[in-house]
Parts: structure tokens; sequence; C-alpha cells
């Protein structure tokens, strides 16, 4: 089986981005546009199970380096002082390969581009003894969609580190803390054979506790739950933009490395329809991204795209005629890239607008400037404008934002947004113009003057969220490091969510894009395998049709 790539539990690195603020005697730091040159290429040494040190290659800078970023997989890992070339990781898992970059920052915030890639895999772990049986598993307290549960403690020759509920083998909730939980999120009138399993840190699983079975009560009108799975279509490469025709019996899918759109039917028959010009990749999550289909289609026949250029990040038009693609422009340019954190996905409102989430490309300053378009929701016309009502004036509808990737209306007309966060906390926050969701001054919730908070939290190993969408006031949101779907129930009519609940915990890999099936209630979930973090052949990835009931 391959090792799982998310850090491991009890990760403890020690991680701070300091902000480079104007104050007395930093005027000439603030003068400086000058960014340091690349960092040598990395290699890892001392690796042992639970961590390695990686060396690199010093940078330059016109007034001098100050620190070291380092990454994994885009997210931010540690960071080293500008006067050293090697950091010490800790925490890391038994058996794992990391992919691991490094950026050299300045005093004015400049950033180098990233060094090369180097993959690193820790040494295999010592420990073979799984953890014993848990006790005697019950429920109580069973409603339309949820059961409380307890179980006796397992013990281990090191640790305990979790327990899975499952249903046969399939998980429903990993709990890190107790022998007790509320498992929500199940669908009403149905029924349950659940059992737990305890894990340790090496990822030994023990033998299953004994099997409760459980049904849950009668149905509401809002809610409902994945109840059935079907692969719908296979032989993809990094599928990542979905986006429905009006007249519902067809979607448009975009391919990340090739640049290739497809038509696929409701009953998963694919047709190329054409590539997107001008299309690079970034080695990392740059390439052909969203994809959007003008409400309008029908007479204008225009879809729009975002994707990765020579120069940054792109939106630009095309006119579809229902069987290839034409008449390439560009609309909207000047969206820094980098090799991760470009964002990308488009989706139009209620008001007939496009909203286009762009990532900071790994310069989180720029989620704080109002005149950058990175790290943004932008709000714009179908001919490249600023969209009448911004509240700056410009493209800008919110800001500090990290890495969006997901984008959603609900029945009110509310935009929600999940996005990528650093190191600790993933978000999905309801979207209002002019806020300021934090980056990078907060991740996740923060008590900080004028930055607003969002309405449910992750941590990264449980999530890094790409697409959402939203059935019967419900919000689904797919994960990649997360290797789940994410459920999460909108509160009525209220600014508020419910408990998140996970299906399909690392039954299919990489989630990317879920998109609500026009006139049914159902969704199309598809993975994204065959990128770097996954590391799958090509023509691994697949769209599956989830029904919800």
């Amino acid at each position: 089986m391959k090792p799982t790539r998310p850090l491991a539990w009890g990760l403890s690195l020690a991680l701070s981005l300091p902000l480079v603020g104007l104050t007395g005697g930093s005027v000439a730091a603030a003068a400086d546009t000058q960014p340091p040159t690349r960092p040598g290429r990395p290699s890892c040494v001392d690796i042992g199970e639970n961590g390695l040190t990686l060396a690199w290659g010093a940078a330059t800078d016109n007034v001098g380096v100050t620190a070291y970023d380092l990454y994994e997989h885009g997210n931010k890992i540690g960071e080293a002082p500008g006067s050293s070339t090697s950091k010490a990781l800790t925490g890391l898992a038994p058996g794992t390969t990391y992919n691991l970059t490094v950026i050299a920052r300045d005093a004015a915030g400049n950033t180098s581009s990233a060094s090369p890639v180097v993959d690193c895999t820790t040494k295999p772990s010592s420990d073979t003894t799984p953890p014993t049986k848990p006790g005697t598993l019950s429920a109580a307290g069973v409603t339309s969609n949820s059961v409380d549960l307890k179980w006796g403690a397992s013990t281990d020759d090191r640790a305990v580190v979790a327990y899975d509920v499952r249903s046969d083998t399939t998980v429903y909730k990993t709990v890190t803390s107790g022998t007790s939980t509320t498992l929500t999120g199940l669908a009403c009138d149905s029924p349950y054979a659940l059992n737990v399993v305890a894990r340790d840190a090496a990822g030994n699983v023990s033998a299953r506790s004994n099997t409760v079975n459980v049904t849950t009560k009668a149905c509401a009108t809002d809610g409902g739950v994945p109840s059935s799975v079907s692969t719908l279509s296979t032989g993809w490469t990094i599928p990542w933009g979905i986006f429905w025709l009006p007249d519902g019996q067809s979607a448009l899918v975009t391919e990340r490395d090739d640049f290739r759109v497809w038509k696929v039917t409701k009953a998963g028959a694919r047709t190329q329809v054409g590539t997107v010009p001008g299309a690079v990749t970034t080695n990392g999550e740059g390439g052909l991204l969203g994809v959007a289909v003008d409400p309008k289609w029908a007479t204008n026949h225009y879809v729009y795209f975002m994707h990765t250029a020579s120069e940054g990040n792109r939106v630009v038009r095309m006119t579809y005629d229902g069987s290839s693609l034409s008449a390439y422009t560009v609309l909207l340019q000047g969206i820094k890239k980098n090799r991760y954190h470009n964002g990308g996905r488009l989706a139009f409102g209620p008001d007939g607008y496009l909203y286009v989430s762009t990532g900071e490309a790994q310069t989180p300053d720029l989620a704080q400037d109002k005149n950058s378009l990175n790290g943004k929701i932008l709000r714009m016309t179908t001919d490249g404008k600023p969209a009448p009502g911004n509240p700056f004036g410009n493209y800008v509808y919110s800001l500090g934002h990290r890495n969006p990737q997901g984008l959603a209306f609900d029945r009110n007309g509310r935009l929600w947004e999940a996005e990528f966060g650093n190191s600790s906390k993933d978000e999905l926050n309801l979207i209002k113009p002019g806020a300021n969701y934090g980056w990078p001054t907060c991740e996740g919730s923060c008590s900080v003057s004028g930055m607003t908070n969002p309405k449910a939290t992750w941590n990264v190993s449980e999530a890094s969220p790409s697409g959402i969408a939203i059935v019967r006031n419900v919000v689904y949101m797919a994960s990649l490091r997360g290797e789940r779907l994410w459920r999460i129930p909108i509160d009525g009519d209220k600014e508020s969510v419910g408990t998140p609940t996970a299906y399909y915990v690392g039954t299919y890999g990489r989630l990317r894009t879920v998109t609500k099936v026009p006139g049914a209630d159902q969704l199309w979930l598809s993975t994204t395998n065959c990128d770097n973090n996954g590391g799958a052949a090509d023509g691994s990835d697949k769209i599956f049709r989830v029904g919800v009931s």
C-alpha cells in the first residue's frame, strides 16, 4: 500500500510567519523590490523514522536573505534563518516520501523562486506491534442523522494515536482523543453496522471491536447524506474543473497538465472538444484550472477558463459551439503565479458576474494588498471589467485568502469558499464583499480586529480542500491531503454550520472537485491521484457519481 502523504500525528514544528511592517528604520527595506536568488538544490541527510535534515544551497540578495521558508507539497512546514542552509525536520511519518522545496525571503518580504524539488523518504517504522482490540462498543441517542458511541480503551507498546469508527472497513470518523464520540451526518431512516479499530503512529491497526447495529430515525427536508457511489468515467489525468452546460445534460471538464477540455454526458460518455492555448504547467499546482459556462451560453456560446501562462495566471474566454472550442480571448492577466498557490476556481453568481479565486503565489503579503489580484476572490463582468459595486472599485471582492479553490452559492445567493491553510488550519468561509479573511495575519480563527473568521476549520492533514458544492443546504467539500469528502450542514438560513462529517476516508485517494448534478440530488466527484502528490500513473483518475438521500 502506498504510504499516505499527510504529515504524521503530532507534527511539532514551531511555525511562524513574520509580518514585515513599515516602522522607523525600515524605509530602506520597504524600498527594496529585488527578490533573493533561487536557493540551490536541496538534499536530505540524517534520515530517520520520524525526521531528517534538509540542506540547500545559499541564496543571495542585494540587501540580505533574512529567512528560508521550507515547503512540503505547497504547505509550509518550517523555516530557517537567512544565515543557515540546513534545518532538522521532526515529527515526520515513517516510510513516507516528502516532496521538499525552499524559498528565500528578504527583510522587505520579497520572495525568491522555489528551489528545485527533492523527494526524501523516511525510514520504515520499526514498530510492528498493533494495539489491542478495543473494548465493548455500545450505541445510544440515535437520531435521524447521528448516534452516540463509546468503547473500551486499547493499549499499545508505544501509544494509541487514534480510533477509527467504521462500517465494515469504510472509516466514518477518526477519534484522536477519548473513547467516545457522536457520529453525525448519517443517512436518515437507514441501517448501520458499526465497529471501532485502534491505530498507532506506525499505522498498525488492531482487530475490530464488536459490531453494533443501529437504524436512524425518519428523514427531514433539508440535509441528506451520500448514500451511493458509482464510477461515472475513467481514464482521466488530473481532472480539475467541472461546470455544467445550461441544458443540464452534459458538463465541460478540464485536465490540468495537458490543457485538454472534454464534454461529458450525464451517462459518462466523454468527447474532447479542444485545448486551451497558452497554458503552461508549474510542476506543481498550476496549469489549466477552472472552467465556467456563461449563463447565456445558448445565445453567446461563451465559456471561461483560468489557466497558468508564461507571465502569470489568466482568466480567458473562448467560444464553444457544442462541438469545439475557438476564439481564445484574454480577459484578465497580471495574476502572479508560482509553483503552488494559484487558486483557480471559477463560478457564476446569481448576479450574473464571474467570481474567480486566486492564490497568493507563495507571497503571503499579497493577500492583504487591495491593489493586488492575488490572495483574493475577484468579481468581474463577462467582458473582463471589474463588476459594478465591487467594494474597492477594482476587481477585488474579498481579500486575505491563501489558496482558495472552492466556490459555491447557496439557496440564498450567499457565496461559500474553501481554502488551504498553511500548517495548522484549513477553512470554510462565508464570503462577504470587502471582508478580510485574515491571511497571513490569521490562519483559522483569531481575534484580530478587522479579520473575518471562518465558519469551520480542519487540521491540514484532514482536509486540504479543493472544490465545494451545495446540495439540500449542505456543503460538500472535496479534500486532497485528507482523502475524504466532508459534509457540512448549513444551519437553516443562518450564517453558521453544523458538525462536519467525513465520508470515503482514504477510499478513493485525493478528491479534487465536487459538483452538483442539475435537477438531481447527486454529485460528481473527481480524483487527482495522478498529480505529483498522488503519484499514480497517468490515466488513473476517475469521476464518480454520488447519490444524496
